[in-house]
């Protein structure tokens, strides 16, 4: 009799072509989604050895790293080598025969945001991708990580990588959802909680009865910023609100397939008595509207709540770390985080510009104008979540409101493809990073929900979102 497994467990056994004994094993990769980044690079090992790709269609690629959102955008890129990252990236998909959402399809857009959309990765699949968020696609219900060039060159030869096995860690969700709170308020609380390298070699399930009911979409965000607490697996289990989710969309199975997939979906929920090497509990109930403070996700406050105060460190390390965040974030320990002037709101990246992203802020926002001082921008996660919030007429009330509306990619949540925003700037970003510099040299960012964004372009100001629903 097999013994109780996790999730994790279950998925990594159907993949696991061998067992090399030493805490390694040597994977099956479902899916691999590449972007513009990677440019011609990535192909060189199999030009130069003449192989072919395995499985072409497993394959699939979106342009959205380098490449501009302006309105209007070509090949031209504001960064050194962006025009060829597409360019050459284009060429070789064309000529391995991947699938291609190419600048100027509707189906482009963020790799992560694409993957879903598209029915591109089924639970209890693998997924891989040259990028450190693709720990998103664990909402799916699909074991999906980050590699770097190497392991994907050896994915496009093989369709296989060499992994670490990982511990096991559940993060349970219970209790409820107070009014105002989103996943990313939850997500950026666990996080504060338990810390940006509580993760460090775990996979973890996010689990509990705020997961379940939580529509896909949100599940999405819970697992894009698994890496942000140094974790390379975040996963939630597939259930009937995922294949609802996935239902009819182009690469979704389909007739006879699709019942089939449907009875192994329902194999692959963890265990009664499976083994966890860590268990954290989450009460909902004590989770509010979040922001971060400093120059690490980790760095939260409640938006009600106080920036911390060094003197009141329980270290001198963590005084030390407090000073410094501070220094950078030109903030006063001890003082409330709300009423701190902004001059940047962003709403976009693979961690929060989805549809239902977009609309939630768009409610916040109707009828109303950003402060005259702020600059704001909605960059959407993909051509179709763009086209259908402009078929609600969601593009309309953010124009309204003074923002810009502009073409799908991964923009701002790093200041790779040209877009920047002023040094020393203050920006409150629906992002997942608030790194020094991160958005651009000196500037300060502070992570949120896209409606905490929204009401802080309003006010021109952080503010608690609670006094504007």
């Amino acid at each position: 009799m097999t013994a109780p497994r996790t999730l994790v467990e279950k998925i990594w056994a159907d993949h696991e072509i061998r067992d090399f004994g030493n805490g390694y094993s040597l994977l099956h990769v479902d899916r691999n989604v590449m972007h513009d980044l990677l440019g011609a690079l990535v192909f060189e090992p199999l030009d130069r050895m003449g192989r072919k790709l395995p499985f072409p269609n497993q394959h699939l690629i979106s342009m959205d790293h380098g490449v501009d959102t302006d309105p209007g955008r070509g090949d031209e890129t504001k960064i050194p080598g962006g025009k060829e990252g597409v360019q050459g990236l284009r060429r070789k998909g064309k000529e391995y025969g991947i699938e291609n959402y190419d600048i100027g399809d509707v189906r482009q857009g963020i790799v992560h945001v694409v993957a879903p959309e598209q029915g591109f990765v089924l639970p209890g699949q693998t997924l891989v991708c040259g990028d450190s968020h693709t720990t998103t696609i664990g909402g799916m219900g699909a074991l999906a990580w980050g590699l770097g060039l190497t392991e994907i060159e050896h994915v496009l030869a093989t369709q296989t990588v060499t992994v670490e096995k990982p511990k096991h860690m559940r993060i349970w969700f219970d209790g409820k959802v107070n009014p105002g709170v989103t996943p990313k308020d939850m997500i950026l609380h666990v996080i504060g909680k338990i810390g940006a390298k509580a993760g460090n070699g775990y996979a973890v399930e996010y689990a509990g009865p705020a997961i379940r009911s939580m529509p896909v979409e949100g599940r999405l965000t819970i697992c894009n910023m698994a890496i942000e607490m140094a974790v390379r697996f975040g996963i939630i289990q597939g259930d009937e609100v995922t294949a609802e989710y996935l239902k009819g969309r182009p690469f979704a199975p389909k007739g006879a397939l699709w019942d089939q997939a449907l009875a192994y979906w329902r194999t692959l929920g963890s265990d009664d008595g499976a083994k966890w090497d860590r268990e954290v509990q989450i009460d909902c109930s004590a989770i509010t509207p979040s922001i971060t403070w400093g120059t690490s996700p980790q760095d939260v406050v409640a938006v009600d709540g106080l920036v911390p105060d060094p003197a009141k460190a329980e270290s001198a390390d963590r005084r030390a770390y407090i000073e410094r965040a501070l220094k950078y974030s030109g903030l006063e320990g001890g003082k409330p985080i709300a009423g701190n002037k902004i001059d940047v709101a962003f709403i976009g990246s693979c961690t929060n510009a989805r549809l239902s992203d977009l609309r939630r802020a768009a409610a916040i926002l109707k009828g109303k104008k950003k402060a005259a001082h702020v600059t704001a921008w909605v960059v959407p996660g993909s051509g179709l979540v763009k086209r259908d919030a402009e078929a609600e007429g969601l593009d309309r009330i953010f124009k309204d409101a003074g923002f810009e509306w502009r073409e799908p990619g991964c923009s701002m949540c790093v200041a790779l493809g040209g877009d920047k925003f002023p040094p020393g700037s203050r920006a409150i970003s629906s992002t997942n990073r608030n790194f020094e510099n991160r958005q651009g040299p000196g500037v300060r960012t502070h992570l949120a929900s896209p409606e905490m964004v929204a009401a802080a372009a309003i006010a021109g100001a952080i503010t608690d979102v609670r006094k504007v629903l």
